[in-house]
C-alpha cells in the first residue's frame, strides 16, 4: 500500500476539478491544467473539496504507478494556484543572459550567441544579466526548460564557470600542483 498514495489531494479555494472521460481537469486562479488517467490503473474520485486517487485493482502494476500519480495530481493543483519557478545563476567572465519578449540570448564563451525559443506556458525574466527565472505553471515544462539552458554551459568543478540552479552546491578541485 502506498503511503503517499493514500492522501487525497485538498483542493483550496478557487480550485475545481472534473473529470471527462480519462481526463482530469483541474482550473484555477493561474490557469488550467490537464492530465490523462494511466489506461486503467488508476481511477481519479472528485468529491467532498477532495480528489482521491485509488488504483482501479491491486496488480502491482496499479500499485507500482499508485504513488506517482498521487503526485502528479498534487503539482497539477500546486501550478494553478502558486507556480513553479526555477532561478539559474550564470558565472564566468563575459557570461550574460537577456530575456527578449519570446526568446532568450544567451552570451556563453560561444563564438556565438546562444538564442532560446521560450516555450508556450513559460515565462522567462532576467532581473539581472547573470540570473535567468524560469517560471510557470507546469512543473515537468519549467523544469525542463531549465535544464535545457543549464545544459549549454554546466558548472566546471575548478573555477565554477558555468550555468547553475540558485542554492545547487559546486563540488570544487584543486587545480595543479607544482
Amino acid at each position: 500500500m502506498s503511503r503517499i498514495g493514500k492522501k487525497p489531494v485538498a483542493l483550496p479555494d478557487g480550485v475545481t476539478a472534473k473529470t471527462e472521460g480519462r481526463t482530469l481537469s483541474i482550473k484555477g486562479p493561474k490557469g488550467e491544467l490537464a492530465m490523462e488517467m494511466m489506461d486503467d490503473l488508476i481511477k481519479f474520485d472528485v468529491e467532498d473539496g477532495q480528489i482521491a486517487v485509488t488504483p482501479h485493482n491491486m496488480s502491482q502494476r496499479s500499485r507500482q504507478v499508485w504513488g506517482m500519480q498521487r503526485t502528479l495530481v498534487q503539482n497539477l493543483v500546486d501550478g494553478v494556484t502558486e507556480g513553479f519557478s526555477k532561478t539559474l545563476e550564470i558565472n564566468g567572465v563575459g557570461y550574460r543572459a537577456q530575456a527578449q519578449g519570446k526568446k532568450l540570448k544567451l552570451q556563453l564563451g560561444f563564438s556565438h550567441d546562444v538564442d532560446l525559443d521560450v516555450p508556450e506556458g513559460v515565462e522567462v525574466k532576467t532581473p539581472d544579466a547573470t540570473t535567468v527565472e524560469v517560471s510557470g505553471i507546469d512543473k515537468q515544462l519549467v523544469g525542463h526548460f531549465a535544464a535545457e539552458i543549464r545544459k549549454w554551459r554546466k558548472p566546471e568543478p575548478y573555477k565554477g564557470k558555468g550555468i547553475k540552479y540558485r542554492g545547487e552546491y559546486i563540488f570544487r578541485k584543486e587545480g595543479k600542483k607544482k
